[in-house]
């Protein structure tokens, strides 16, 4: 049996991501959003309010599960009996990270593939650093995060660091 991990820091979840969740949910029938803990980043959002986020996006889907994690996500994955590793991409120059990515995973978990899926059109250009910036700096994000994430932003006025 095919178990889909789509692994992330989701610093906020954008529609890109749940653009990518929601498609991969259709193919495999369920998809386990990861969000990493993820020591090497700064990040705006604590892993408890990440996975808050991307919990309430997802929670009238209960094909997609949200579970934080911390560690490598090769033991996530054993932990969880996955198989699958689901990356999204937006553009060729993500490629070349996700590879390397890719080839490490492999190398930890040999019995695990990592599979890619583009984002769709409207959402190629969406990143959560962009989210972020055009927050901080008071513009609309409305158009590239779910309601429920721009009221946690809202709610939380954070400074962001980028």
């Amino acid at each position: 049996m095919l178990k889909l991990v789509y692994p992330g820091t989701f610093d906020p979840i954008t529609r890109g991501h749940e653009d990518i969740t929601r498609r991969a949910s259709e193919l495999f029938g369920g998809v386990i959003v990861a969000v990493a803990e993820n020591v090497n980043k700064k990040t705006c959002f604590t892993l408890e309010e990440r996975v808050e986020m991307a919990t309430e996006v997802f929670s009238n889907d209960p094909r997609i599960q949200v579970m934080g994690f911390k560690g490598l996500l090769s033991y996530f994955l054993r932990e969880q009996n996955a198989n699958i590793i689901l990356r999204g991409l937006r553009a060729v120059s993500d490629f070349e990270y996700e590879f390397q990515l890719a080839g490490m995973n492999r190398n930890l978990a040999p019995d695990v593939e990592t599979l890619f899926l583009s984002a769709s059109d409207p959402f190629m250009f969406v990143s959560a650093t962009i989210v972020r910036e055009i927050f901080r700096l008071g513009g609309d994000v409305s158009p590239f995060v779910h309601p429920a994430v721009l009221a946690f932003l809202r709610t939380k006025n954070r400074v962001f660091y980028l």
